[in-house]
């Protein structure tokens, strides 16, 4: 199936199917992204020197070009476009980890003073605790409603964590098949959730 879908964009300029996908063609952009996934992946590996963190910003890239496709204004190349939020996303990650490794809770003494940190209490209120329980409660509900074949890639990547090549290992598919079926759940599970929006928010569903 997902081959036939491939041949049936053969030929196909990168424009054209930009186009489509902003008109809600969900395999067009799926067929973008898996013409310039490799390229991404490379990049990605070339500043991250880690193959699992480069997996992880590349979806995350693609995830995020999904999202903003209504802003990509072909002042340059889809595949230029990108390579820029592949960039950034890995540069993220990088300014995250290095944050991470120089923090440490000794910091909060300076000479003889100590310096007091005062957190922000995490916890929800009682409101804000039953909402999440509720757009929790619509999530899973709609997770369940997507189609077993993308369900079973979705639950393992997205809410076991496991990594994509564990995730292709265990389903007995190429890595590639697994990132084309995650792609299209998460397309899925979207627009699923877009129903909802009228009663939650779209903030509230975007955060669960």
């Amino acid at each position: 199936m997902v081959q036939n879908s491939r041949q049936a964009f053969h030929g196909i300029l990168d424009e054209q199917l930009v186009d489509a996908a902003k008109l809600g063609d969900d395999l067009a952009f799926a067929e973008l992204i898996e013409r310039h996934q490799n390229s991404c992946l490379k990049l990605a590996l070339s500043i991250l020197r880690d193959k699992c963190d480069a997996e992880d910003e590349v979806q995350n890239a693609c995830w995020k070009a999904f999202e903003h496709l209504d802003q990509f204004n072909r002042e340059a190349k889809f595949s230029t476009w990108l390579t820029r939020i592949v960039v950034n996303q890995c540069l993220m990650r990088l300014r995250k980890a290095k944050r991470a490794k120089l923090f440490y809770i000794d910091d909060t003494q300076l000479g003889d003073e100590v310096v007091t940190l005062e957190l922000r209490d995490e916890c929800l209120n009682p409101e804000e605790a039953l909402g999440k329980s509720e757009v929790s409660a619509v999530v899973q509900n709609e997770i369940n409603r997507i189609p077993p074949l993308l369900r079973e890639v979705f639950v393992l990547r997205d809410v076991q964590q496991f990594a994509m090549e564990d995730v292709a290992t265990k389903l007995g598919i190429s890595v590639a098949a697994a990132k084309s079926r995650l792609l299209r759940a998460r397309l899925e599970l979207r627009a699923r959730m877009e129903r909802h929006q009228a009663r939650f928010g779209a903030a509230s569903l975007i955060t669960a």
